[in-house]
């Protein structure tokens, strides 16, 4: 086996447990999902967190480390385990933890596979609307939707601005997660397109790689928010970047377009900086 192909497999066995525990751990959250046991603690930066995230973080982490020992992993709950493969997992068991506390079923568990620090996999599962978008750079993305077998993932064809649907998590986060007031740059894009919503956290990029919204946007990420997204908004034919048109997931914001309309967002944003 030639080192190009021993990569691929090795990508390909990690796409694949990536999409299994993925699953387990999103139905895992079902059993809390609308709940009135559910019980709610607050972290240091007044984020919910609940029971839900912990178990589900740990039992992806006992199926990653079962499977590949020597991977590194980051999660969310639990921190960070060194490893000496070049792999890192990243994790985010509930991605939109408010819309699961709130019983709103527009949250994701999110799986990234890193090599030598670059987002090779990638899986959005939203187990309440029963939809994942998965992908591994070079093998395409793929969306199922309930029982249904996989098909393509492709962003939409919409060419003008003002014919695109724009997401968001939360708009008062434009005002209180940046050094500079971002909502000016963020208020000019709203005005240049035909709809805008706050269908948010993962939700939003999983509707823009299967084509139902043509721009997402959120001033603050964190790695485990932004390392599944770049392999499934590229693989859509989309792209995934930070606000000033870079392929990332370190930036600590996140935009992400269907492609044909990225360099009219990024001068919407840049004319609405103050």
């Amino acid at each position: 086996m030639t080192a190009s192909q021993q990569t691929s497999s090795d990508i390909s066995k990690r796409l694949e447990l990536a999409r299994q525990i993925a699953e387990e751990a999103g139905r895992l959250t079902l059993r809390y999902f609308r709940s009135p046991a559910l019980t709610i603690d607050l972290k240091a930066d007044r984020s919910p967190v609940t029971e839900a995230d912990r178990q589900a973080e740990a039992l992806l982490r006992e199926r990653i480390e079962a499977a590949f020992p020597a991977d590194a992993i980051l999660g969310e709950e639990h921190g960070e385990k060194p490893g000496t493969s070049g792999f890192r997992w990243v994790l985010d068991p509930i991605d939109g933890t408010k819309s699961f506390v709130a019983g709103v079923p527009l949250y994701a568990t999110l799986v990234g596979v890193l090599q030598d620090e670059r987002p090779m996999i990638g899986v959005i599962f939203a187990p309440a609307a029963g939809e994942m978008v998965y992908a591994a750079i070079g093998e395409g993305a793929w969306h199922r939707c309930g029982a249904e077998p996989p098909r393509p993932a492709k962003v939409s064809e919409v060419s003008r601005l003002d014919g695109a649907g724009l997401l968001t998590t939360d708009v008062a986060a434009f005002t209180t997660h940046r050094p500079v007031d971002a909502l000016p740059a963020y208020l000019n894009l709203q005005t240049k397109v035909r709809l805008a919503r706050t269908w948010g956290d993962a939700f939003g990029y999983l509707l823009v790689a299967t084509g139902r919204a043509e721009v997402m946007i959120d001033p603050i990420m964190n790695l485990w928010d932004a390392a599944a997204l770049l392999p499934v908004l590229s693989e859509a034919g989309g792209t995934f970047t930070d606000w000033r048109g870079r392929a990332t997931v370190d930036a600590g914001e996140g935009l992400a377009t269907n492609g044909r309309l990225l360099p009219e967002v990024l001068a919407a944003l840049d004319a609405g900086t103050p």
